[in-house]
């Protein structure tokens, strides 16, 4: 996507060229090309720009190293870390697992979170789980994330782990509560479907 950006007086009015007339867009961006005689860059979308979000998919079986590592599959870390240097979010989850979060995922997530009151129990109590138990972990040169301890403990990670593909997230698992977890989704009655699902099907 190209864009032109012309520059008035100190400021930088940045105009997306569409159909229809310009639409302004906000956004780092990388200059391709630069005309000082006119006081117009030519533009392109920086790393950091609007980009489409990546869906995470698959169960990947892992172990845990003696400090607390796993290695990402390679296939996912491009998409999992975008941008971002490398850093993405960890936290917990209501199910006794792990949640991974690209931080382009999480900020807009933890932000509508911590805008309600926390005068609400309910809503403090989830506040203090999801935003509270949040680390920004990295990814090393190998591809691994060091899991916080106190995260650790709170899934009971211990040796084998599993990586649940959610969309815009991971889960993470200990093996034997996946097991149990993939167990009962199989036992789950048809008959007692949510509302929500009337009408689906694969």
């Amino acid at each position: 996507m190209d864009l032109i950006v012309t520059n008035s007086g100190k400021k930088w009015v940045e105009v997306e060229l569409r159909r229809g007339g310009p639409r302004f867009r906000k956004g780092p961006l990388v200059a391709k090309e630069t005309q000082e005689t006119t006081g117009i860059a030519h533009l392109s979308a920086g790393p950091s720009a609007e980009i489409p979000a990546s869906l995470f998919r698959g169960v990947t079986q892992l172990a845990l190293d003696a400090k607390g590592r796993f290695a990402v599959p390679a296939k996912h870390r491009v998409a999992l870390t975008k941008g971002r240097g490398g850093r993405v979010v960890m936290t917990a989850d209501l199910g006794r697992c792990l949640l991974l979060y690209p931080m382009s995922a999480w900020e807009p997530i933890e932000a509508e979170l911590m805008k309600f009151s926390s005068f609400n129990e309910q809503i403090r109590g989830l506040q203090r789980l999801l935003v509270g138990h949040a680390d920004e972990v990295e990814l090393d040169s190998a591809g691994r994330i060091l899991i916080p301890p106190a995260l650790r403990r709170y899934a009971n990670l211990d040796r084998n782990i599993v990586l649940v593909g959610q969309g815009h997230k991971f889960e993470l698992w200990d093996e034997a509560q996946w097991q149990a977890q993939t167990a009962q989704a199989i036992a789950f009655p048809g008959a007692n479907l949510p509302p929500e699902l009337a009408g689906f099907s694969l």
